[in-house]
């Protein structure tokens, strides 16, 4: 697939780049895509939730009335989940959410969704830029020229750039990483991508078999 490399004001450079058909041409699995993403989202999640249950509820236990003849159930504590204020059923208690998943998986999920992406047409590919002091005006400028201010957008570097990281921060539809901290639910959750024309040749590499 060949793609234009447009300027930062959004023109054509005259630029060509090949995008790898082993990463971008491949027919997505929507399957490994689900899975990464469903590891990446549990991974997020602390787990740190707790509910008391019976045995830790400090209430009493004194008999609330005669065990028989009244026509109902005994009732022997006010811990009884039947009660308000009593302990819950099977409440939630801390855990971990985290799963493992192959690298050969992980691997793939990625090349998918960079190829669904490719193949609907959702990628851009950016002369290589740089600020020389993190501002938000003049990264913003160039999303105005890309026509993405609206847009969710994944900007992808080819390596850490405090500037350029600093200058998108602020933006609520724009994410920027690089090109090592590629992830699937990054990939999926943006209906743009952006990718500088460095970042390509490490992408491919990183993503290759």
């Amino acid at each position: 697939m060949e793609l234009s490399v447009l300027n930062i004001q959004g023109k054509d450079s005259g630029k060509k780049v090949v995008l790898s058909d082993e990463i971008f041409g491949i027919e997505p699995n929507e399957h490994v895509v689900w899975l990464d993403v469903k590891q990446f989202l549990a991974n997020q999640r602390q787990g740190t939730h707790k509910a008391k249950e019976r045995a830790e509820v400090a209430r009493s236990t004194r008999k609330l009335k005669r065990q028989k003849g009244t026509g109902g159930a005994r009732a022997g504590s006010m811990k009884s989940p039947l009660f308000k204020g009593g302990g819950r059923i099977f409440g939630p208690v801390p855990r971990d959410y985290s799963f493992k998943l192959n690298k050969k998986v992980k691997t793939l999920a990625r090349q998918s969704a960079f190829a669904a992406k490719a193949q609907a047409g959702e990628v851009s590919v950016l002369e290589n830029f740089s600020l020389e002091t993190p501002k938000t005006k003049g990264f913003l400028a160039i999303l105005n020229a890309l026509a993405l201010t609206d847009t969710k957008t994944l900007v992808i570097l080819p390596e850490d750039n405090q500037n350029i990281y600093l200058s998108g921060r602020n933006l609520p539809k724009t994410k920027v990483i690089s090109a090592a901290q590629v992830n699937t639910y990054d990939l999926v959750n943006a209906t743009r991508l952006v990718i500088l024309e460095d970042a390509v040749a490490k992408i491919e590499s990183s993503f290759s078999k």
